[in-house]
């Protein structure tokens, strides 16, 4: 690292809260599956922005809507109708195959906005007395950082410090059909889970639970929330990790790929029975569903759809998991993943190791302490695979046993 980058890193670390430990990286600028630091040197990335750039840096398509925005309006409020948010909603359930979409920022907000939504079916379909609403979640869910959602959370890090915990919620193994089935009572009004974990270590759930789930639920009157934020638009090999066991939802959270890195945008979906309830005031927000937010979710959702990303997700994905699984080390555990959405677990702290990729020129994070987290763009090429493996390979080989 030169001087220039020491100075900047410093800067961040005096000003900013200490609530990241980044890499000791500089990113000046990006392309496709790849980014370069502030003195040009090129690297791999192998987190996107954890699933948020599934079409690449600075897709051109993406980058030309965001422009050709910039030019006209890009934010009017909900308070007014704008030429865009009509096409996006549409496409947005076209794909998702809902009635209806609620769009807004963050992940996070979209989680909320999801808790909110079946918190009021609950109420007003199912007939739920006040303020008794109860939602299921899974032991080791990651679904943001807001004070509702860290209060439902089993990593003590997010948790700790954090209280008073909201009310409403109550955790199962994740993985646990029966467990589900057992949690349910008269009161409970939704499923909150991730098809995949994917700040738990990309922890895939037995074959059948999805399934499982969906009866379970449908069985009891209970809405299934899939949160689809890192796992969804193609990310996993299909449009929704849900798909791998054609497995419909009643509500799709969405977020990270919906704008290909280059805007907050997230979006609930579902059909009118759920949406429909919400009523002027009862729910809002100032950027959600914004002519810039428009333009550049349209734009993210067609370079997916028209690229046919999911296909290549699939297929390098599993040219990239064969060739994960020829590493040999004493101290690797585990080698799981589901198209582009890989994971490394090791017996030991991986830190070092994540921090010998840097040097050797990929960039990727580890989790949990134990599990590398790898996923790169889903444009990622089987030759650009093949490369970012050598330097994977390399890394392990001189990792201490």
């Amino acid at each position: 690292m030169n001087a220039a980058a020491a100075r900047l890193i410093a800067l961040v670390e005096k000003y900013g809260a200490h609530n990241y430990h980044p890499l000791p990286v500089v990113i000046a600028r990006a392309k496709g599956p790849f980014v370069w630091d502030a003195q040009g040197r090129k690297y791999f990335d192998f987190l996107s922005a954890y699933s948020a750039i599934n079409q690449g840096h600075n897709h051109p398509k993406i980058v030309a809507a965001a422009k050709k925005q910039l030019g006209k309006v890009a934010l009017t409020s909900r308070a007014f109708h704008h030429e865009l948010l009509g096409p996006f909603l549409e496409l947005l359930c076209r794909i998702s195959g809902k009635e209806r979409a609620l769009p807004m920022n963050s992940g996070a907000e979209a989680v909320e906005t999801a808790i909110k939504a079946m918190r009021l079916w609950g109420y007003r379909r199912k007939g739920v007395p006040e303020n008794k609403a109860e939602i299921i979640v899974c032991a080791g869910n990651f679904h943001g950082r807001t004070t509702t959602i860290v209060g439902f959370s089993s990593d003590r890090l997010s948790t700790e410090n954090f209280g008073p915990a909201t009310p409403g919620f109550r955790a199962i193994p994740y993985g646990d059909a029966s467990a589900l089935e057992r949690a349910i009572r008269p009161e409970t009004v939704g499923f909150l889970f991730e098809p995949i974990q994917g700040e738990a270590g990309v922890i895939i759930p037995p074959e059948g639970w999805l399934a499982a789930a969906r009866a379970i639920c449908s069985e009891n009157r209970v809405l299934m929330c899939a949160d689809e934020i890192q796992t969804g638009l193609g990310r996993t090999g299909k449009m929704f990790a849900c798909e791998h066991e054609s497995v419909i939802p009643d509500l799709y959270i969405l977020g990270k790929a919906l704008s290909g890195g280059l805007y907050p945008i997230s979006a609930v979906c579902a059909d009118d029975e759920i949406l429909g309830l919400f009523t002027p005031g009862t729910h809002g927000s100032t950027f959600g569903g914004s002519p810039m937010a428009c333009a550049i979710g349209m734009a993210a959702l067609k370079v997916i759809v028209d690229e046919r990303l999911p296909q290549k997700a699939a297929q390098t994905g599993a040219y990239l998991k064969g060739l994960f699984d020829t590493l040999e080390h004493p101290l690797l555990k585990e080698v799981r993943g589901r198209g582009l959405m890989l994971a490394l677990e090791f017996k030991t702290r991986v830190r070092p190791l994540v921090e010998r990729l840097l040097a050797l020129g990929l960039l990727a994070k580890d989790t949990h302490e134990n599990t590398i987290r790898l996923a790169p763009p889903l444009t990622l090429t089987r030759a650009q695979a093949k490369a970012a493996f050598l330097l994977v390979k390399k890394a392990v080989a001189a990792f201490p046993a």
